[in-house]
Protein backbone atom coordinates (compact mmCIF):
# COMPACT_ATOMS: atom_id res chain seq x y z
CA UNK A 1 0.00 0.00 0.00
CA UNK A 2 1.27 3.42 -1.04
CA UNK A 3 1.54 5.94 1.92
CA UNK A 4 2.42 9.82 1.81
CA UNK A 5 3.57 10.35 5.70
CA UNK A 6 5.39 13.50 5.27
CA UNK A 7 2.60 14.72 2.32
CA UNK A 8 0.29 14.36 5.47
CA UNK A 9 2.32 16.58 7.81
CA UNK A 10 3.32 19.31 4.68
CA UNK A 11 -0.60 19.24 3.77
CA UNK A 12 -1.02 20.50 7.01
CA UNK A 13 1.54 23.28 7.60
CA UNK A 14 0.51 24.42 4.64
CA UNK A 15 -3.24 24.78 5.39
CA UNK A 16 -1.81 25.86 9.01
CA UNK A 17 -0.12 28.70 7.16
CA UNK A 18 -2.89 29.71 4.62
CA UNK A 19 -5.39 30.14 7.63
CA UNK A 20 -2.72 32.56 9.40
CA UNK A 21 -1.96 34.79 6.16
CA UNK A 22 -6.23 34.76 5.78
CA UNK A 23 -6.31 35.93 9.20
CA UNK A 24 -3.98 38.66 9.35
CA UNK A 25 -5.11 40.01 6.04
CA UNK A 26 -8.81 40.02 7.21
CA UNK A 27 -7.57 41.81 10.07
CA UNK A 28 -5.62 44.46 8.36
CA UNK A 29 -8.42 44.87 5.86
CA UNK A 30 -10.65 45.72 8.72
CA UNK A 31 -7.93 48.18 10.32
CA UNK A 32 -8.22 46.23 13.29
CA UNK A 33 -4.98 47.00 15.06
CA UNK A 34 -3.76 43.41 15.92
CA UNK A 35 -4.00 39.75 14.18
CA UNK A 36 -4.76 36.95 16.16
CA UNK A 37 -1.50 35.97 16.55
CA UNK A 38 -0.18 39.03 17.76
CA UNK A 39 -3.54 39.11 19.96
CA UNK A 40 -2.59 35.78 21.76
CA UNK A 41 1.14 36.86 22.04
CA UNK A 42 -0.06 40.17 23.86
CA UNK A 43 -2.58 37.47 26.00
CA UNK A 44 0.67 35.68 26.86
CA UNK A 45 2.47 38.74 28.36
CA UNK A 46 -0.42 39.64 30.08
CA UNK A 47 -1.06 36.74 31.69
CA UNK A 48 3.01 36.22 32.68
CA UNK A 49 3.65 36.66 36.28
CA UNK A 50 5.79 39.65 37.17
CA UNK A 51 8.74 37.86 38.18
CA UNK A 52 8.82 35.74 35.81
CA UNK A 53 8.76 38.72 33.13
CA UNK A 54 11.22 40.19 34.53
CA UNK A 55 13.44 36.79 34.55
CA UNK A 56 12.78 36.76 30.71
CA UNK A 57 13.49 40.47 29.81
CA UNK A 58 16.66 39.81 32.29
CA UNK A 59 18.28 37.12 30.34
CA UNK A 60 17.26 38.06 26.37
CA UNK A 61 16.65 42.11 26.66
CA UNK A 62 14.77 43.72 23.90
CA UNK A 63 14.76 40.31 22.07
CA UNK A 64 11.47 39.59 24.56
CA UNK A 65 8.83 39.98 22.23
CA UNK A 66 10.24 38.73 19.00
CA UNK A 67 11.17 35.87 20.90
CA UNK A 68 7.75 35.49 22.33
CA UNK A 69 6.40 35.65 18.66
CA UNK A 70 8.89 32.97 17.21
CA UNK A 71 8.14 30.56 19.45
CA UNK A 72 4.37 30.76 19.32
CA UNK A 73 4.97 30.70 15.39
CA UNK A 74 7.30 27.21 16.04
CA UNK A 75 4.30 26.21 18.35
CA UNK A 76 2.02 26.82 15.35
CA UNK A 77 3.66 24.71 12.96
CA UNK A 78 4.14 21.78 14.88
CA UNK A 79 0.80 21.28 15.55
CA UNK A 80 -0.28 22.54 12.21
CA UNK A 81 2.30 19.19 10.70
CA UNK A 82 0.21 17.05 13.80
CA UNK A 83 -2.96 18.20 12.36
CA UNK A 84 -1.81 16.94 8.90
CA UNK A 85 -0.87 14.05 10.11
CA UNK A 86 -3.91 13.26 12.06
CA UNK A 87 -6.18 14.12 8.71
CA UNK A 88 -4.95 10.94 7.43
CA UNK A 89 -6.88 8.55 10.23
CA UNK A 90 -10.31 10.82 10.38
CA UNK A 91 -11.55 14.22 9.03
CA UNK A 92 -12.72 15.67 12.17
CA UNK A 93 -9.83 15.09 14.72
CA UNK A 94 -8.00 18.00 12.80
CA UNK A 95 -11.22 20.35 12.79
CA UNK A 96 -10.84 19.99 16.47
CA UNK A 97 -7.64 20.87 16.57
CA UNK A 98 -8.56 23.88 14.71
CA UNK A 99 -11.29 24.52 16.93
CA UNK A 100 -9.22 24.53 20.22
CA UNK A 101 -6.74 27.19 18.38
CA UNK A 102 -9.31 29.62 17.06
CA UNK A 103 -10.95 29.33 20.77
CA UNK A 104 -7.46 30.86 21.95
CA UNK A 105 -7.53 33.22 18.98
CA UNK A 106 -10.65 34.68 19.76
CA UNK A 107 -10.57 34.94 23.70
CA UNK A 108 -7.35 36.78 23.07
CA UNK A 109 -8.83 39.05 20.77
CA UNK A 110 -12.22 39.66 22.20
CA UNK A 111 -9.91 40.81 25.91
CA UNK A 112 -8.34 43.00 24.28
CA UNK A 113 -9.53 46.83 25.32
CA UNK A 114 -12.16 48.07 23.14
CA UNK A 115 -12.42 44.99 20.80
CA UNK A 116 -15.83 44.81 19.41
CA UNK A 117 -17.69 41.99 17.67
CA UNK A 118 -16.29 42.09 14.53
CA UNK A 119 -12.84 41.94 16.02
CA UNK A 120 -13.14 37.92 16.04
CA UNK A 121 -13.78 37.78 11.98
CA UNK A 122 -10.51 37.45 11.22
CA UNK A 123 -10.07 34.37 13.58
CA UNK A 124 -13.57 33.20 12.11
CA UNK A 125 -11.65 33.63 8.42
CA UNK A 126 -8.50 31.74 9.60
CA UNK A 127 -10.56 28.69 10.68
CA UNK A 128 -12.62 27.94 7.73
CA UNK A 129 -8.87 28.62 5.41
CA UNK A 130 -7.76 25.74 7.88
CA UNK A 131 -10.46 23.84 7.12
CA UNK A 132 -11.13 24.09 3.48
CA UNK A 133 -7.41 24.11 2.52
CA UNK A 134 -7.07 21.14 4.26
CA UNK A 135 -9.78 19.30 2.93
CA UNK A 136 -8.27 19.99 -0.77
CA UNK A 137 -4.42 19.47 0.21
CA UNK A 138 -5.51 15.64 1.45
CA UNK A 139 -7.76 14.67 -0.90
CA UNK A 140 -5.79 13.24 -3.41
CA UNK A 141 -3.45 11.75 -0.90
CA UNK A 142 -6.24 10.04 0.97
CA UNK A 143 -7.35 8.66 -2.78
CA UNK A 144 -4.49 7.45 -3.63
CA UNK A 145 -3.33 5.68 -0.61
CA UNK A 146 -7.12 4.35 -0.85
CA UNK A 147 -6.48 3.03 -4.45
CA UNK A 148 -3.22 1.42 -3.05
CA UNK A 149 -5.37 -0.50 -0.92
CA UNK A 150 -7.50 -1.96 -3.04
CA UNK A 151 -4.84 -2.92 -5.07
CA UNK A 152 -3.11 -4.86 -2.10
CA UNK A 153 -6.84 -6.44 -1.34
CA UNK A 154 -6.93 -7.21 -5.38
CA UNK A 155 -3.18 -9.02 -5.25
CA UNK A 156 -4.25 -10.96 -1.93
CA UNK A 157 -7.53 -12.10 -3.51
CA UNK A 158 -5.17 -13.60 -6.63
CA UNK A 159 -2.42 -15.44 -4.26
CA UNK A 160 -2.28 -19.48 -4.97
CA UNK A 161 -2.62 -21.26 -1.36
CA UNK A 162 0.95 -20.96 0.54
CA UNK A 163 1.47 -17.71 -1.57
CA UNK A 164 3.72 -15.17 0.00
CA UNK A 165 2.45 -11.58 -1.06
CA UNK A 166 5.00 -9.51 -2.57
CA UNK A 167 6.29 -6.62 -1.25
CA UNK A 168 4.05 -3.63 -2.33
CA UNK A 169 5.26 -1.32 -5.29
CA UNK A 170 3.90 1.86 -6.27
CA UNK A 171 0.29 2.27 -7.55
CA UNK A 172 0.22 3.13 -11.20
CA UNK A 173 -0.27 7.14 -10.69
CA UNK A 174 2.13 7.30 -7.58
CA UNK A 175 3.69 9.85 -9.37
CA UNK A 176 0.82 11.54 -10.52
CA UNK A 177 -0.42 12.04 -7.31
CA UNK A 178 2.83 13.66 -5.85
CA UNK A 179 3.00 15.93 -8.72
CA UNK A 180 -0.48 17.07 -8.58
CA UNK A 181 0.31 17.29 -4.56
CA UNK A 182 3.11 19.18 -4.38
CA UNK A 183 1.74 21.47 -6.60
CA UNK A 184 -1.38 22.43 -5.22
CA UNK A 185 1.25 22.84 -1.76
CA UNK A 186 3.03 25.68 -4.02
CA UNK A 187 -0.32 27.13 -5.23
CA UNK A 188 -1.12 27.40 -1.66
CA UNK A 189 2.06 28.78 0.01
CA UNK A 190 2.37 31.40 -2.35
CA UNK A 191 -1.17 32.41 -2.18
CA UNK A 192 -0.23 32.54 1.42
CA UNK A 193 2.74 34.77 0.70
CA UNK A 194 0.67 37.15 -1.22
CA UNK A 195 -1.94 37.44 0.88
CA UNK A 196 0.77 38.38 3.92
CA UNK A 197 2.31 41.08 1.76
CA UNK A 198 -1.62 42.38 0.70
CA UNK A 199 -1.78 42.76 4.14
CA UNK A 200 1.25 44.58 4.90
CA UNK A 201 0.26 47.06 1.88
CA UNK A 202 -3.86 46.94 3.31
CA UNK A 203 -2.52 47.76 7.15
CA UNK A 204 -0.67 50.65 5.97
CA UNK A 205 -3.01 52.88 9.15
CA UNK A 206 0.86 53.09 10.89
CA UNK A 207 2.80 54.57 8.16
CA UNK A 208 -0.27 57.52 7.34
CA UNK A 209 -0.53 58.12 10.85
CA UNK A 210 3.75 58.63 10.82
CA UNK A 211 3.07 60.61 7.60
CA UNK A 212 0.42 63.23 9.51
CA UNK A 213 2.94 63.30 12.55
CA UNK A 214 5.52 64.66 10.11
CA UNK A 215 3.13 66.92 8.85
CA UNK A 216 1.85 68.16 12.24
CA UNK A 217 3.19 71.60 13.60
CA UNK A 218 2.35 72.48 17.06
CA UNK A 219 3.09 76.35 17.27
CA UNK A 220 3.54 76.39 21.09
CA UNK A 221 6.20 73.88 21.23
CA UNK A 222 9.81 75.07 20.87
CA UNK A 223 13.12 73.27 19.86
CA UNK A 224 15.66 71.84 22.90
CA UNK A 225 18.73 74.12 23.60
CA UNK A 226 20.27 72.50 25.92
CA UNK A 227 21.20 74.93 28.69
CA UNK A 228 24.38 76.42 29.87
CA UNK A 229 26.37 74.61 32.40
CA UNK A 230 24.86 71.36 32.31
CA UNK A 231 27.45 69.34 30.52
CA UNK A 232 30.33 68.32 32.55
CA UNK A 233 32.60 68.36 29.77
CA UNK A 234 34.10 65.21 29.83
CA UNK A 235 34.46 62.87 27.06
CA UNK A 236 32.60 59.28 27.22
CA UNK A 237 29.70 60.97 29.95
CA UNK A 238 26.17 60.49 28.66
CA UNK A 239 24.88 63.11 27.00
CA UNK A 240 22.00 65.97 28.47
CA UNK A 241 19.45 65.02 26.34
CA UNK A 242 18.72 61.22 24.89
CA UNK A 243 17.78 61.54 20.95
CA UNK A 244 14.03 60.38 21.01
CA UNK A 245 15.30 57.46 18.59
CA UNK A 246 17.73 56.26 21.49
CA UNK A 247 15.43 56.86 24.12
CA UNK A 248 14.42 53.49 25.76
CA UNK A 249 11.15 51.99 25.29
CA UNK A 250 9.13 49.49 27.65
CA UNK A 251 5.62 48.63 26.65
CA UNK A 252 3.61 45.81 26.45
CA UNK A 253 2.05 46.12 22.79
CA UNK A 254 3.12 43.58 20.37
CA UNK A 255 1.95 45.97 17.81
CA UNK A 256 1.57 50.01 19.04
CA UNK A 257 -1.39 51.20 18.02
CA UNK A 258 -1.55 53.83 15.62
CA UNK A 259 -3.51 56.58 15.87
CA UNK A 260 -4.33 60.00 13.92
CA UNK A 261 -4.67 63.26 16.36
CA UNK A 262 -8.50 63.68 14.62
CA UNK A 263 -9.38 60.28 16.34
CA UNK A 264 -7.47 60.47 19.80
CA UNK A 265 -10.26 61.58 23.02
CA UNK A 266 -9.23 61.55 26.60
CA UNK A 267 -11.90 60.36 28.87
CA UNK A 268 -11.66 61.64 32.71
CA UNK A 269 -14.00 60.41 35.03
CA UNK A 270 -15.09 58.40 38.15
CA UNK A 271 -14.33 60.51 41.30
CA UNK A 272 -15.30 63.60 39.79
CA UNK A 273 -18.31 66.18 39.51
CA UNK A 274 -18.36 66.34 35.93
CA UNK A 275 -16.91 64.03 33.48
CA UNK A 276 -14.47 65.67 30.83
CA UNK A 277 -13.90 64.12 27.62
CA UNK A 278 -11.04 66.51 25.60
CA UNK A 279 -9.93 66.05 22.02
CA UNK A 280 -6.32 67.06 20.94
CA UNK A 281 -7.51 70.33 19.47
CA UNK A 282 -8.68 70.46 22.98
CA UNK A 283 -5.30 70.26 23.91
CA UNK A 284 -3.51 72.37 21.36
CA UNK A 285 -6.16 75.23 22.26
CA UNK A 286 -4.76 75.24 26.03
CA UNK A 287 -1.29 76.72 27.75
CA UNK A 288 1.35 74.47 26.85
CA UNK A 289 3.92 73.77 29.52
CA UNK A 290 7.82 72.58 28.48
CA UNK A 291 10.61 70.78 30.77
CA UNK A 292 13.52 68.90 30.92
CA UNK A 293 12.23 65.68 32.78
CA UNK A 294 14.33 62.47 33.21
CA UNK A 295 12.30 59.25 33.17
CA UNK A 296 13.39 55.87 34.33
CA UNK A 297 12.17 52.43 34.38
CA UNK A 298 11.54 50.46 37.70
CA UNK A 299 13.59 47.54 35.83
CA UNK A 300 16.43 49.81 35.69
CA UNK A 301 19.08 47.76 37.40
CA UNK A 302 21.51 49.67 39.28
CA UNK A 303 24.24 51.04 36.57
CA UNK A 304 21.65 50.52 34.02
CA UNK A 305 20.38 52.38 31.04
CA UNK A 306 16.59 52.11 31.21
CA UNK A 307 16.67 56.38 31.74
CA UNK A 308 16.65 58.91 29.67
CA UNK A 309 16.39 62.69 29.51
CA UNK A 310 14.25 64.85 27.02
CA UNK A 311 12.44 68.43 26.59
CA UNK A 312 8.96 67.80 27.12
CA UNK A 313 5.90 69.53 25.85
CA UNK A 314 2.18 69.30 26.75
CA UNK A 315 -0.47 70.40 28.52
CA UNK A 316 -0.83 70.88 33.01
CA UNK A 317 -2.84 68.07 34.34
CA UNK A 318 -3.52 69.44 37.66
CA UNK A 319 -5.57 72.35 36.15
CA UNK A 320 -7.44 70.11 33.58
CA UNK A 321 -8.42 67.54 36.79
CA UNK A 322 -9.42 70.99 38.93
CA UNK A 323 -11.93 71.69 35.81
CA UNK A 324 -13.61 68.15 36.29
CA UNK A 325 -13.93 68.71 40.15
CA UNK A 326 -11.96 65.36 42.49
CA UNK A 327 -14.55 64.35 44.84
CA UNK A 328 -13.40 63.78 48.35
CA UNK A 329 -11.48 60.83 49.25
CA UNK A 330 -9.82 60.15 46.09
CA UNK A 331 -6.35 59.23 45.96
CA UNK A 332 -5.49 57.48 42.74
CA UNK A 333 -6.10 57.52 38.98
CA UNK A 334 -6.37 54.58 37.05
CA UNK A 335 -4.65 55.06 33.61
CA UNK A 336 -5.84 53.34 30.59
CA UNK A 337 -3.84 53.21 27.31
CA UNK A 338 -5.46 52.36 23.82
CA UNK A 339 -3.90 48.76 24.01
CA UNK A 340 -5.27 48.44 27.40
CA UNK A 341 -2.47 48.68 29.64
CA UNK A 342 -3.51 50.56 32.81
CA UNK A 343 -1.54 51.78 35.64
CA UNK A 344 -2.65 53.35 38.79
CA UNK A 345 -0.56 56.52 39.83
CA UNK A 346 -1.26 59.17 43.11
CA UNK A 347 -3.60 61.88 42.84
CA UNK A 348 -1.13 63.85 44.42
CA UNK A 349 1.26 63.93 42.19
CA UNK A 350 -0.89 64.67 39.39
CA UNK A 351 -2.09 67.95 40.89
CA UNK A 352 1.14 69.11 43.09
CA UNK A 353 3.70 71.26 41.81
CA UNK A 354 5.63 69.16 39.31
CA UNK A 355 5.22 69.32 35.69
CA UNK A 356 2.73 66.57 35.34
CA UNK A 357 1.58 66.61 31.82
CA UNK A 358 -0.38 65.70 29.15
CA UNK A 359 3.01 65.17 26.50
CA UNK A 360 1.84 65.95 22.85
CA UNK A 361 6.14 66.21 21.97
CA UNK A 362 9.25 65.31 22.78
CA UNK A 363 12.37 66.93 21.95
CA UNK A 364 10.61 69.54 19.93
CA UNK A 365 9.09 67.25 17.83
CA UNK A 366 5.58 65.71 18.14
CA UNK A 367 5.69 62.46 19.91
CA UNK A 368 7.04 59.36 18.36
CA UNK A 369 4.50 56.37 17.59
CA UNK A 370 6.36 54.48 19.83
CA UNK A 371 6.56 57.11 22.67
CA UNK A 372 2.45 57.38 22.57
CA UNK A 373 1.48 59.49 19.98
CA UNK A 374 -0.68 61.55 19.54
CA UNK A 375 -0.83 61.65 23.92
CA UNK A 376 0.71 60.23 26.71
CA UNK A 377 1.22 61.27 30.42
CA UNK A 378 4.66 62.36 32.05
CA UNK A 379 5.07 62.45 35.69
CA UNK A 380 8.04 63.83 36.93
CA UNK A 381 9.61 61.70 40.19
CA UNK A 382 7.61 59.09 39.56
CA UNK A 383 8.79 54.94 37.87
CA UNK A 384 6.68 54.63 34.56
CA UNK A 385 5.09 51.72 35.32
CA UNK A 386 2.59 54.12 37.71
CA UNK A 387 2.65 57.07 35.86
CA UNK A 388 3.79 57.44 32.35
CA UNK A 389 0.76 55.94 29.84
CA UNK A 390 1.64 56.16 26.41
CA UNK A 391 -1.38 56.10 24.16
CA UNK A 392 -3.30 57.44 26.57
CA UNK A 393 -7.49 57.34 26.65
CA UNK A 394 -8.92 57.18 29.91
CA UNK A 395 -8.36 58.66 33.08
CA UNK A 396 -10.64 57.18 36.06
CA UNK A 397 -10.61 59.60 39.30
CA UNK A 398 -10.69 57.27 42.08
CA UNK A 399 -9.15 55.07 45.39
CA UNK A 400 -6.16 52.40 45.11
CA UNK A 401 -8.55 50.46 47.06
CA UNK A 402 -11.13 50.26 44.48
CA UNK A 403 -8.40 49.62 41.61
CA UNK A 404 -6.26 47.25 40.15
CA UNK A 405 -3.33 48.01 37.31
CA UNK A 406 -1.81 46.03 35.41
CA UNK A 407 2.08 45.99 37.19
CA UNK A 408 0.85 46.51 40.60
CA UNK A 409 -1.27 43.30 40.50
CA UNK A 410 1.34 41.40 39.64
CA UNK A 411 3.67 42.49 42.77
CA UNK A 412 4.60 45.74 42.05
CA UNK A 413 4.91 48.75 44.61
CA UNK A 414 1.49 51.06 44.53
CA UNK A 415 3.38 53.92 44.27
CA UNK A 416 6.39 53.87 42.53
CA UNK A 417 8.44 57.18 43.95
CA UNK A 418 12.02 57.02 41.57
CA UNK A 419 14.82 55.84 43.42
CA UNK A 420 18.24 58.42 43.83
CA UNK A 421 20.65 56.25 42.09
CA UNK A 422 24.33 57.29 40.26
CA UNK A 423 25.75 55.83 37.50
CA UNK A 424 29.45 55.74 36.75
CA UNK A 425 29.96 56.25 32.66
CA UNK A 426 33.77 57.02 32.76
CA UNK A 427 36.13 54.82 32.83
CA UNK A 428 34.09 52.29 30.60
CA UNK A 429 34.38 48.80 32.42
CA UNK A 430 37.33 46.67 31.87
CA UNK A 431 38.95 50.05 30.06
CA UNK A 432 42.80 50.88 29.89
CA UNK A 433 43.86 53.96 30.87
CA UNK A 434 47.08 55.63 31.59
CA UNK A 435 48.42 55.61 35.14
CA UNK A 436 48.53 58.80 37.17
CA UNK A 437 45.85 60.97 37.06
CA UNK A 438 42.49 59.69 35.87
CA UNK A 439 39.27 61.32 34.94
CA UNK A 440 35.77 59.69 36.33
CA UNK A 441 32.67 61.13 35.34
CA UNK A 442 28.73 59.84 34.83
CA UNK A 443 25.22 61.18 35.96
CA UNK A 444 23.29 61.14 39.06
CA UNK A 445 19.73 61.33 39.65
CA UNK A 446 16.84 62.25 42.70
CA UNK A 447 13.87 63.29 41.05
CA UNK A 448 11.95 65.65 42.35
CA UNK A 449 14.36 66.21 45.23
CA UNK A 450 17.12 67.38 43.54
CA UNK A 451 21.15 65.96 43.82
CA UNK A 452 23.10 68.08 45.74
CA UNK A 453 26.29 65.91 46.05
CA UNK A 454 27.87 63.30 43.98
CA UNK A 455 30.92 61.31 45.69
CA UNK A 456 33.54 58.81 44.40
CA UNK A 457 35.46 56.14 45.27
CA UNK A 458 38.41 54.09 44.56
CA UNK A 459 39.44 50.74 45.53
CA UNK A 460 36.84 51.15 48.54
CA UNK A 461 39.20 54.65 49.83
CA UNK A 462 38.18 58.05 50.99
CA UNK A 463 35.00 59.13 49.47
CA UNK A 464 35.80 62.49 47.35
CA UNK A 465 33.82 65.11 46.13
CA UNK A 466 32.88 65.21 42.43
CA UNK A 467 31.98 68.25 40.56
CA UNK A 468 28.40 68.75 39.18
CA UNK A 469 27.28 70.61 36.20
CA UNK A 470 24.58 73.16 36.41
CA UNK A 471 20.81 71.50 35.81
CA UNK A 472 17.78 73.67 35.56
CA UNK A 473 15.38 71.89 37.69
CA UNK A 474 15.11 68.64 40.36
CA UNK A 475 13.59 66.64 37.69
CA UNK A 476 16.69 65.64 35.56
CA UNK A 477 19.99 63.57 35.81
CA UNK A 478 23.03 65.53 36.85
CA UNK A 479 26.01 65.03 35.01
CA UNK A 480 29.17 64.82 37.78
CA UNK A 481 33.20 64.31 37.34
CA UNK A 482 36.11 64.13 38.98
CA UNK A 483 40.04 62.99 39.35
CA UNK A 484 42.18 60.64 41.33
CA UNK A 485 45.63 59.78 41.05
CA UNK A 486 45.51 55.92 40.28
CA UNK A 487 48.82 53.93 39.88
CA UNK A 488 49.23 50.98 37.85
CA UNK A 489 47.18 47.94 38.51
CA UNK A 490 43.23 46.75 38.07
CA UNK A 491 40.87 49.15 40.24
CA UNK A 492 37.13 49.51 41.04
CA UNK A 493 35.82 52.66 41.09
CA UNK A 494 32.32 53.68 42.95
CA UNK A 495 30.03 56.36 43.06
CA UNK A 496 26.73 57.50 45.53
CA UNK A 497 24.50 60.44 45.21
CA UNK A 498 23.26 62.69 48.22
CA UNK A 499 20.00 64.58 48.12
CA UNK A 500 18.98 67.84 48.52
CA UNK A 501 17.51 66.68 52.01
CA UNK A 502 20.88 65.10 53.05
CA UNK A 503 19.91 62.01 52.71
CA UNK A 504 22.70 59.29 51.14
CA UNK A 505 22.13 56.96 48.69
CA UNK A 506 21.81 53.53 50.41
CA UNK A 507 24.58 50.84 49.73
CA UNK A 508 21.87 47.96 50.58
CA UNK A 509 22.05 46.11 47.08
CA UNK A 510 18.22 44.98 46.21
CA UNK A 511 17.16 43.84 42.82
CA UNK A 512 14.47 45.87 40.61
CA UNK A 513 10.96 44.34 42.51
CA UNK A 514 8.81 45.35 43.57
CA UNK A 515 9.83 49.04 43.47
CA UNK A 516 13.39 49.70 42.02
CA UNK A 517 16.55 48.57 42.28
CA UNK A 518 19.30 49.76 45.05
CA UNK A 519 22.95 49.71 45.59
CA UNK A 520 25.85 51.67 44.34
CA UNK A 521 27.44 51.42 40.88
CA UNK A 522 30.61 50.09 40.47
CA UNK A 523 33.06 50.06 37.26
CA UNK A 524 36.30 48.27 36.91
CA UNK A 525 39.50 49.29 35.12
CA UNK A 526 42.85 48.65 34.68
CA UNK A 527 45.42 51.79 35.14
CA UNK A 528 48.78 51.38 33.16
Amino acid sequence: MTTFRGAWSAAGLAAGAAGLATSYFAAMALTIRESPVVAVAELVIRLTPGPVAEYLISLVGKLDKPLLLLGIFVFLGVVFAWSGRLARRTWWAPAVVYAALAAVGAVAVSTQRGAAAIDVLPVAVGFVTWLVTLSLLTEPLRAAEERGAEADRAAVDHLMPGEVMPEAGPVPDDAHTRRAFGIRVGLLVAAAGVLGVLGRVVGRGRRHVEEVRGLLRLPQVTRPATPDGVSAGVRGITRWMTPSDDFYRIHTAIVVPAIEPKDWTLRIHGMVEREITLTYDDLLDRQFTEAWVTLSCVSNEVGGNLIGNAWWSGVLLAPILEEAGILPGADAVLQTSDDGWTCGTPLAALTDSRNAMLALAMNGRPLPIDHGFPVRTLVPGLYGYVSATKWLREMEVSTFADITAYWTERGWGELGPVKMSSRVDVPRSGEDVPAGEVVFGGVAWAQHTGVSEVEFSVDGGAWRAADLALVPNEDTWVQWSGTADVPPGDHIVRVRAVDKNGTVQTDVEQGVLPDGATGLHARDFTAS
